[in-house]
């Protein structure tokens, strides 16, 4: 039997239930999802997040794409907190959404993840990360391959192969279609995407490499329009500063590299860094959040909390962390 405490959120009006919804964490939307019918259509909805975008009450939610070997597919997951231990974070898999083929960049902006290239090559899709649900979008004006992207104030600027030479769409995501000019890039770029070096965005500008004239950065990250990587080499944090115009090493952080590896993702979460990096022999992802400041011109870290978070065989999980703002 229902008590009169349990039920009496629903005699509230509509308002006032979204109102108070709104306020709770998005990890317990799945458990609220079970309460009823009700309650699951409200936390699916798109007034829920719109209320609370009005009440400051958004959050940074951590995805990562993860290619499986056996499948050849590539899934998404998300990182969530199980129970009320800060430490006791696990990636899942999101299962409701389908396996995707290889998609060569993806990006974040807002609540929605976009990805470019892959197969077919001029495949753009979307994934609503509030509903968790896949939207086609218009394709590209012309079919590129081997794409990168980076994003500046709500437009993404992608660069690929098309007919031979090097050219960059650029993609609205206010008006979700792309604009209609098609940039020709005269710089000569040499095998810019070997190794998946990409491109990072900072003080609204795009940088990227070839294998020739610049300094190896592997899925790095920017930070207050600090560019960071994990250097596997030396297995240290590398920050990068556009004004001076110079490297520095992220100091503090010499006992969460302890383990040396080859492979690793970095990603911007709020005014933090999330290294992503596995542990070797013991094939488990480990996951560490870490803040940054600045003392006397150095730069510090913080391991904020550190945990495993994925334990999996089939999985090359190097591909793409993304920080959703929902």
């Amino acid at each position: 039997m229902k008590t009169p405490s349990s039920s009496l959120i629903t005699l509230l009006p509509e308002d006032v239930i979204i109102d108070i919804l709104a306020r709770v964490q998005r990890c317990d939307y799945p458990t609220l999802s079970l309460v009823s019918k009700h309650f699951r259509s409200i936390v699916e909805s798109s007034e829920i997040y719109a209320r609370r975008s009005l009440l400051g009450c958004t959050e940074n939610c951590l995805y990562v794409v993860l290619y499986d070997t056996e499948t050849r597919h590539e899934r998404l997951y998300i990182l969530r907190q199980i129970g009320n231990r800060n430490r006791n974070r696990q990636l899942l898999l999101l299962s409701s959404l389908p396996a995707m083929h290889y998609c060569r960049s993806f990006f974040a902006v807002g609540p929605r993840i976009y990805m470019f290239g892959g197969n077919p090559k001029d495949i753009t899709l979307s994934i609503d990360c509030r509903s968790h649900t896949v939207q086609t979008l218009p394709s590209m004006p012309v079919p590129m391959s081997n794409t990168i992207a980076g994003i500046i104030e709500g437009r993404i600027y992608v660069i690929g192969d098309y007919e031979s030479k090097k050219v960059m769409l650029v993609f609205n995501t206010e008006t979700q279609m792309w604009e209609h000019e098609i940039v020709k890039i005269d710089t000569e770029l040499r095998s810019m995407w070997k190794w998946s070096y990409g491109c990072v965005v900072m003080a609204d500008k795009l940088y990227m490499r070839d294998d020739k004239h610049s300094f190896i950065y592997v899925n790095a990250c920017v930070v207050d329009d600090v560019l960071y990587y994990h250097d596997t080499d030396e297995n240290k944090i590398k920050a990068y500063n556009p004004k001076q115009k110079c490297w520095s090493v992220v100091k503090g952080l010499e006992d969460l590299f302890l383990d040396r590896t080859i492979v690793s993702m970095t990603v911007s979460y709020g005014k933090k860094l999330v290294l992503f990096l596995p542990k070797r022999f013991s094939l488990k992802i480990c996951c560490a959040e870490i803040s940054v400041e600045t003392h006397r011109g150095e730069i510090w870290g913080k391991v904020e909390w550190c945990a495993h978070v994925l334990t999996g065989v089939t999985l090359y999980w190097n591909n793409k962390a993304l920080a959703v703002v929902v």
